[in-house]
C-alpha cells in the first residue's frame, strides 16, 4: 500500500500531461454556456496545483521509504489512494463531461477529507500538511463545480449559484478546520481560492467579492487556532 499510494501520487501529478492546456470546463458543454461565471476563481489560483502535486509526491515518497511499516500511517493510506486514483483520471473525464467530473471531484473531496482525518500527528510535513492542502483546494473546487452546474443548466442564475456555493464552501471549510484543529494548510488553500474569486469578480464591495473576502477573513480564525494548537 505505501508504494501504491506513492505511484498514484505520481500518476495524479502526471495527469495534466494527458490533457495539456486544460483551462476548466468547456463553456459550451453547458446548455447555458459558462463563459465568465462569478463562482470561479481567477486563473492564477490554479497554480496551487503545482505545490499540491509536488508536496504529495514528496510526502507519499517519504511514507513509502521511511514509514512503510509505521502503524500511524496505515489508516490514511486507503482513502488517500482512492482520492489520488480518482484524481488521476479526473482531467480526461472533465474534458468529456462536466457532470461526471463534478461527481468525481466530490468523491475525491470526501476521500481526501477521510484521509486527512486519519493522517498521523507525527511527520505532519509529509502527511497531514500536504493532504490538508489538497483537501482544502478540493473543498473550494467542489463547490465551484456545483455552482457551474447550477448556472450552466439554468437551475439558478450564475450570480445566485455563486452566492449559494461560496457560502456553503465557507461553512464547510470553517467546520472542517475548526474540528480538525491542526494542519492549517487546509484553510490556507481555501483562503487562496476565496481571494482568487474576489480578484476575478473585481473586488466589488457589494457583490460576490465581498462574500469571498469575508469568508477569507473568517477562515483566519480556525487557521490561527490550528497553528497555535
Amino acid at each position: 500500500m505505501p508504494v501504491l499510494v506513492f505511484l498514484l501520487a505520481l500518476a495524479f501529478a502526471a495527469s495534466p500531461l494527458w490533457v495539456p492546456g486544460f483551462g476548466g470546463f468547456d463553456p459550451d458543454k453547458f446548455p447555458f454556456p459558462q463563459t465568465n461565471p462569478p463562482v470561479q476563481p481567477a486563473g492564477y489560483a490554479f497554480s496551487i496545483w503545482g505545490v499540491i502535486y509536488l508536496w504529495l509526491i514528496i510526502g507519499c515518497g517519504f511514507g513509502a521509504w521511511r514509514r512503510a511499516k509505521d502503524a500511524a500511517w496505515v489508516p490514511m493510506r486507503m482513502p488517500l489512494a482512492l482520492s489520488l486514483g480518482f484524481g488521476a483520471i479526473w482531467l480526461p473525464v472533465a474534458v468529456l463531461s462536466p457532470i461526471w467530473a463534478t461527481l468525481l471531484i466530490w468523491v475525491m473531496l470526501i476521500t481526501a477529507l477521510w484521509a486527512l482525518w486519519l493522517s498521523p500527528r507525527t511527520d505532519a510535513w509529509a502527511a497531514a500538511l500536504p493532504v490538508a492542502l489538497y483537501a482544502g483546494w478540493l473543498s473550494a473546487a467542489s463547490f465551484v463545480a456545483l455552482g457551474l452546474m447550477l448556472g450552466g443548466y439554468g437551475w439558478t442564475s450564475d450570480t445566485t449559484a455563486a452566492w449559494v456555493m461560496i457560502a456553503l464552501a465557507i461553512g464547510l471549510a470553517f467546520g472542517v478546520q475548526w474540528r480538525l484543529a491542526r494542519a492549517p494548510t487546509y484553510a490556507i488553500a481555501v483562503i487562496w481560492a476565496l481571494v482568487a474569486v474576489a480578484v476575478r469578480d473585481g473586488f466589488d464591495p457589494t457583490g460576490i467579492s465581498a462574500l469571498a473576502l469575508c469568508g477569507a477573513v473568517i477562515m483566519f480564525w480556525p487557521t490561527l487556532r490550528s497553528i497555535m494548537a
